[in-house]
């Protein structure tokens, strides 16, 4: 497992960027906590931080690559717009999906809604150039702690990835979700 800092990638990010659109799996920073992600139209990348998450079905979240993607490919009604404005922002807003050709089908088994999420942080510009989806979701084993630096990383998720991208202890809490399939709703967690 390489671990990599904001130079690093810098300095290697046509690499890191072919590397996440071929299928790697990394842990990532946001504006709130770490997230285990890969790119959302690999199924067998999806299917691999299921396996490490030991999370079967509930759908994954994705950094969008930017807001055009998410207007192509997700329905926005006027109060979609509304929060959708408050991005980038600890915010993953729930949107049923009009092409959900957009992921694989292993992001959100059985449904037709997508969480999307684009963080008030560098990674977001990372997703931007990779053109593609990101998941992103908690490091953690299902109903275990999520990961705040790499001295609390499950041993089992580090066996399962490529690289991670560290920039220290993080004291956040994860992204308010916010569901806008019907009308807006916080789910506090």
């Amino acid at each position: 497992m390489r671990i990599l800092n904001f130079e690093e990638i810098h300095l290697e990010k046509q690499s890191i960027i072919d590397s996440i659109t071929k299928g790697s799996v990394f842990i990532h920073p946001t504006d709130t906590i770490y997230g285990i992600g890969c790119n959302a139209q690999n199924s067998s990348s999806v299917k691999k931080v299921r396996q490490l998450k030991g999370r079967a079905a509930n759908p994954f979240s994705v950094i969008a690559p930017s807001l055009e993607w998410v207007n192509e490919n997700c329905i926005v009604t006027k109060e979609a717009e509304e929060w959708l404005s408050k991005l980038p922002g600890p915010y993953t807003m729930i949107l049923r999906l009009k092409n959900s050709n957009c992921i694989a089908k292993e992001v959100n088994p059985g449904l037709k809604t997508l969480g999307i999420r684009i963080p008030n942080h560098w990674i977001s510009r990372l997703a931007a150039e990779a053109e593609v989806p990101i998941i992103t979701t908690s490091v953690n084993r299902a109903n275990e702690d999520y990961m705040t630096s790499l001295e609390d990383l499950d041993p089992a998720i580090r066996l399962g990835i490529d690289f991670v991208i560290y920039e220290g202890k993080k004291d956040g809490k994860p992204s308010k979700i916010v569901d806008l399939t019907e009308k807006a709703e916080i789910i506090e967690r």
